[in-house]
């Protein structure tokens, strides 16, 4: 049976429990989706032999690009009772829901606007979109894979089947996703940044400080992809560049506490451990003002034992063990904080009728060990 006809009796098994039964779907809290692009759809493109629908469909059009939603609402509901066939009327309708975080509507208008057309794209995709904010995550992958087989050069479906892809656990698919979205637009820096997240969590450690590099040429203020890469370089040994680039990390934030944790540490390794106590000062000091007492507290520990070893002996450049392997009792203290790394928002330029186009904003953890280990 092909994909394509078993999507078909899934989605006509998950219509008739969203239109019988939305109640039972929970709604989650969706992530903020800002900056939502201005359609430039226009009515003769809704193909209706009706002219007042036609009529009513450019009203709407017009409305929904003036931020009218209500108006805009109103106009398109009078075509789809004059043309019930205008699948991009019921597109618009999910747009408008989606747009006030009415996802359970939201959904039922895609999915009529995909009964009506079974090979509308970008219905597919915003399918998936309200599905992947719902947390139903392998039925968000069926619909943008579907969006994909329709139109395999939607780039916002590549890079969000990408993002569901890493939450999931498949590593290696969602790196094919996001390569895919980068060929077809080497300018996305998020996805370069995400592809380098899940490089890293393959343990590809050189082609992850690649990706990294290309992301940040194209966003030079990217904070935590400064403060990712620096992690690896430090693991790889470029202890150097990682310092510097920590330091990068920390003039785009200064609020930056993992960022300060890591130097500090990086610090120590090369023997640095007066400027090594001074930036492990400052991390202390953010956790802390953050409300996370308990990293304060292991790092404040830390600090105490550095100053311990340091009245012993004077470590020297090139002595390379880690403050945790100092002592067996304080062994478990230094773990290197998850940093944020949140998947940016993007905005497409080919489809900008589409309110999917900014893609749902989360945020994978990245495993980081601790620089030196």
């Amino acid at each position: 049976m092909s994909e394509k006809s078993l999507f078909s009796q899934w989605l006509h098994l998950f219509c008739q429990v969203t239109l019988c039964g939305c109640s039972a779907f929970l709604v989650l809290a969706a992530p903020t989706i800002t900056n939502f692009p201005v359609s430039k759809l226009l009515a003769e493109t809704a193909i209706s032999q009706d002219l007042e629908a036609a009529s009513f469909f450019q009203q709407g059009v017009t409305r929904y690009n003036r931020k009218d939603l209500q108006g805009a609402e109103y106009a398109f509901r009078q075509a789809l009772q004059r043309d019930p066939n205008l699948g991009a009327a019921r597109n618009y309708l999910g747009n408008i829901f989606m747009q006030q975080n009415h996802l359970d509507i939201a959904l039922q208008e895609y999915t009529e606007a995909i009964k009506v057309n079974p090979n509308f794209s970008e219905a597919y995709y915003n399918l998936g979109l309200v599905l992947h904010r719902q947390g139903e995550k392998e039925a968000a992958i069926t619909a943008y894979r579907q969006s994909l087989v329709i139109d395999p050069t939607r780039v916002a479906a590549l890079y969000n089947l990408g993002l569901v892809l890493y939450e999931q656990g498949q590593l290696q698919e969602a790196i094919a996703a996001y390569q895919k979205a980068i060929n077809l637009d080497s300018s996305n820096a998020n996805a370069y940044f995400n592809l380098a997240i899940a490089l890293q969590q393959q343990g590809q450690i050189e082609p992850a400080i690649a990706t990294y590099r290309q992301a940040l040429q194209l966003d030079p203020k990217n904070a935590t992809a400064y403060n990712n890469m620096a992690n690896l370089l430090a693991i790889h040994g470029q202890a150097s560049e990682a310092i510097s680039v920590y330091r990068q990390a920390i003039r785009l934030n200064p609020k930056n506490a993992s960022a300060y944790y890591n130097l500090g540490v990086t610090l120590y390794n090369q023997g640095e451990i007066k400027k090594a106590s001074g930036v492990l000062k400052r991390a202390h000091n953010e956790y802390r003002e953050q409300g996370n007492i308990e990293q304060a507290e292991k790092i404040e520990q830390l600090m105490q034992q550095i100053a311990h070893k340091a009245g012993q002996q004077q470590p020297q450049a090139s002595q390379t063990a880690t403050p945790s392997q100092s002592s067996d009792s304080t062994s478990n203290v230094i773990q290197t904080p998850q940093p944020q790394t949140p998947n940016q928002p993007e905005t497409s330029t080919k489809t900008p009728a589409n309110p999917g186009d900014v893609p749902v904003s989360v945020e994978p953890q990245s495993t980081l060990t601790n620089p030196g280990q």
